[in-house]
């Protein structure tokens, strides 16, 4: 798999990337294993950096996260990410014949794992935390991204695909809610160091 061509046809041309992905037949472990890990390290190795090496800097004072506790929590991070895409892709075949589509998982996971594309190369801006505003607009594109994959993925007819789109939007904000509060008590738990 072209990791790198596949990212950027799913955030430059995402409807012909779709109906490309829609016949295609790649196993569970080659998705998450030769992709998804790979493009989820970006946000979570990138907040490592700016967090525990760039640091926060207001008036003179640069704040920083131990870098210990920035480890763990990246590490946790990415954990977390790749199994909240995997409970998505369980939530998006479970919908999906609500919607008329259908249930199949094969498809399921492909829809959960490439419409987060946008999402995890945007988390590249969590390098310089007052830039990481940028990541979550990659974040929103990613939700046009999901809503264009719907059908070739899950064959829910276009006249649904946005009520099925939104109520998927939904359950992941919920999912990534649950994520980032984990990650982020870690990082709470931890005393930023102060420099001058």
């Amino acid at each position: 798999m072209d990791i790198f061509g596949r990212a950027k046809n799913i955030i430059i041309s995402p409807k012909n990337e779709w109906e490309v992905i829609g016949g295609e037949t790649p196993s569970v472990q080659e998705l998450y294993f030769s992709y998804a890990l790979i493009l989820a390290l970006i946000p979570y190795v990138s907040s490592f950096i700016g967090r525990a090496l760039i640091g926060y800097s207001f008036l003179g004072v640069t704040i920083r996260t131990p870098v210990v506790r920035a480890l763990i929590g990246a590490i946790v991070g990415v954990a977390l990410a790749l199994a909240g895409v995997f409970v998505l892709a369980y939530v998006i075949d479970a919908l999906a014949p609500s919607f008329n589509g259908e249930k199949n998982m094969d498809g399921s996971h492909k829809l959960a794992v490439y419409s987060m594309t946008p999402a995890w190369v945007g988390g590249i801006f969590n390098i310089i935390p007052s830039l990481a505003v940028i990541g979550f607009l990659f974040a929103l594109y990613g939700i046009y991204v999901l809503y264009l994959g719907v059908t070739p993925t899950k064959k829910v007819p276009k006249e649904k695909a946005v009520v099925y789109t939104l109520v998927v939007v939904i359950v992941d904000i919920v999912i990534y809610v649950v994520i980032a509060a984990i990650v982020g008590s870690l990082m709470v738990a931890s005393r930023a160091t102060v420099r001058f």
